[in-house]
Formats: structure tokens, C-alpha cells, sequence
């Protein structure tokens, strides 16, 4: 009886190109990233704009592009959206700045979320473990939707971690996008309202915007409060992950 033929090991290039395109290097590949938008973030200060305003060089509807582009790009780069809504406002006033400050948030929330999703969910996945954890995931990834609106309408909780959050969770595209669209619409306006008013501080606009910003933030602490004991509770057998079919059916 002939001895088996050992097969020739994988070339090279092959084993390189697994390696590289691994869970853990693509998780690598994220984290870099986000360490160098950070970087540059506090190296270059976009919160400038309030100060120095928008380079006169550009205006017109061009501008309100360009600054839409701008705004998803910094709010992946960890930029805190309520400063671009204050910029946005004070730049474009309340209808252009609403505009180029919710196309740039539906923007951001997508670039964020591709990233966490073609780069970070494989790695990342595994590790739910826990309660909190554990139930996060599953309302995320069971009812998309209402839970990332519920999310956009009450602030308090980081855009930046939500939509990396979403990406990990079974959340499909569209529902992200859609309460992301939808349920940053009341805090944004009210930021960019704020911004447009911001040299007649005593204008009832200025004052109804400030209010509704202290109102939403205290209503968001008060339902995350609320909410704390269904983190808490274990997620229903019949809900959670099935467990992988060991090899060979053996335990």
C-alpha cells in the first residue's frame, strides 16, 4: 500500500495574507486607526471653528458640502458633535446648518459603524460575555431599530461608542442608519439653533433650544436610570446565541 503523498504546505503569500486579514489583525488594524484619528484630533483642534469660523474662501452651498463631508469625518475622528452643531449654527444659521449637520451625522454613523463591522466584529464578537454586556447585544441586534433610536434621541450616551457598539451587535445597515437619521434630528436642532442664536443670548429661540438641551439630558439620565434593572436581568435561554457544533458531533 502506496504511503499518502504529504501535501506541500502553503506558500508563503497565502500565510501571510490569513495572517494579515485575521480577526485580531483586522481588530489591530481599528484600534491604529482610532489612535491616529484621536491624534490628530487634538493636534489640529476642530473646535476652532467657533472661534476662527469657516475660510471665507468658500461659500454658498458648496460650503454647506463641504462642511457636511467635514463633519462626518471629524465626528469618526472622535469630535464632539455638540461642538460641530454649535459651529454648524453659527456658520449656516438654523435651516443650512440643521441640513449640513445631519448629513454629516448619518455620515460619520456610517463610516464608524463599516469600520466596527468589517474590522472589529469578528475579534470582538466572542468576548460578550457578562449580563450587561450580554443583553446589550441581544437588544441591539433584535430590535435595531427602536434601540438605536431610543439611543439618538436621549443624549448622555457617546456617539462614537454607539455606533461602534452597533457594529459589533447583528444590526443591519439600514435600521442604523434610518434611527440615526430620525432620532438625531430634536438634540441637533437645538445645538445648531443655540449656535445660530448664540449673539442674542436672551432671544426666546436661544432660551427654547438651551431648555430643551437641559430638558433632554435630564429626561436621557432618568430613563437610563429606569432602564439599569433590564441590563441587569440574564438574557432568556430561547434568545440567546446558539453554541457552534463541536467537530465530529463530539463534546
Amino acid at each position: 500500500m502506496l504511503a499518502p503523498v504529504p501535501r506541500p504546505p502553503g506558500s508563503l503569500a497565502v500565510r501571510c495574507s490569513r495572517a494579515l486579514l485575521s480577526p485580531r489583525s483586522r481588530l489591530s488594524v481599528l484600534a491604529l486607526l482610532l489612535l491616529t484619528a484621536a491624534s490628530l484630533v487634538v493636534l489640529y483642534e476642530p473646535q476652532r471653528l467657533l472661534a476662527s469660523g469657516w475660510p471665507p474662501q468658500t461659500s454658498g452651498a458648496g460650503a454647506v458640502v463641504l462642511f457636511g463631508l467635514a463633519y462626518g469625518v471629524c465626528t469618526a475622528a472622535f469630535v464632539p458633535r455638540p461642538v460641530l452643531n454649535l459651529a454648524a449654527g453659527a456658520l449656516f444659521g438654523s435651516a443650512f446648518g440643521l441640513t449640513a449637520a445631519v448629513a454629516g451625522t448619518v455620515l460619520g454613523a456610517g463610516i464608524s459603524f463599516t469600520l466596527g463591522r468589517f474590522l472589529g466584529q469578528d475579534a470582538l464578537r466572542p468576548l460578550l460575555r457578562g449580563r450587561w454586556l450580554t443583553a446589550a447585544d441581544g437588544q441591539l441586534s433584535r430590535h435595531g431599530f427602536r434601540s438605536m433610536l431610543a439611543i439618538r434621541l436621549f443624549p448622555g450616551v457617546p456617539f462614537a461608542a454607539a455606533n461602534y457598539c452597533a457594529a459589533v451587535s447583528r444590526m443591519g445597515y439600514v435600521p442604523f442608519l434610518l434611527a440615526t437619521a430620525l432620532g438625531s434630528v430634536p438634540n441637533t436642532a437645538a445645538y445648531v439653533v443655540a449656535g445660530a442664536q448664540a449673539g442674542t443670548p436672551g432671544s426666546p429661540a436661544f432660551l427654547f433650544s438651551a431648555g430643551f438641551i437641559v430638558l433632554s439630558g435630564l429626561g436621557g439620565a432618568v430613563v437610563a436610570w429606569r432602564k439599569r434593572h433590564g441590563l441587569r436581568a440574564p438574557v432568556p435561554a430561547r434568545e440567546r446565541e446558539p453554541e457552534p457544533e463541536p467537530v465530529g458531533g463530539v463534546r
